[in-house]
């Protein structure tokens, strides 16, 4: 038996907390705990949490949290600022624009059922949407983003869909618009 196993083992002897979070860490998922867990040994959480940057808090009542260090997080921050703003300095130069609506369709395979000028677009959207998250906390931003040009790509790729959504509206004039500025 391995070491690594051996040591899996005596944890799980210890509590009903210990043999969760042990199991936890043998799977292939990411690690998480209840909130029980958490309210009933919150410094054996707080210390794996700490040591694997973070772990899903699961609650039957209310959306899973994540516990994290302060410094991951602020890793996590910086990791999101370099790389929002790195895109957006390739997306000046025509290399760099080309390079990045190449790559689309490798991180998102439905872009396929986009043209050429809803792909410009998209990407348009979704690098000032990563620098919304990056530099103002946005967080939504980018979700927004994907959700939208998704639904998109699935009315384009279904006919009857894009033909319905073509359609002019029959005599339905709902007034003036007003834009707020």
């Amino acid at each position: 038996m391995s070491t690594e196993h051996q040591g899996s083992l005596a944890l799980r002897t210890r509590s009903e907390y210990s043999l969760s979070m042990s199991l936890a860490y043998l799977g292939a998922e990411p690690e998480s705990v209840s909130f029980t867990d958490l309210s009933r040994n919150p410094k054996a959480v707080a210390a794996r949490a700490a040591a694997l940057g973070a772990l899903r808090v699961t609650h039957r009542d209310a959306p899973d949290m994540v516990l994290t260090t302060a410094v991951h997080a602020e890793r996590t921050e910086e990791n999101l600022t370099t790389a929002s703003r790195l895109f957006l300095a390739l997306m000046k130069h025509d290399d760099g624009a080309r390079s990045l609506l190449l790559a689309l369709p490798e991180v998102f395979p439905w872009v396929r059922h986009l043209d050429d000028e809803e792909m410009r677009a998209f990407s348009v959207e979704l690098l000032e949407a990563l620098s919304d998250a990056a530099e103002l906390g946005a967080r939504e931003a980018v979700h927004r983003a994907l959700v939208s040009w998704r639904a998109t790509a699935r009315i384009n790729a279904d006919p009857e869909q894009l033909k319905e959504a073509l359609r002019p509206l029959d005599g339905d004039d709902l007034g003036p618009v007003e834009v707020g500025g």
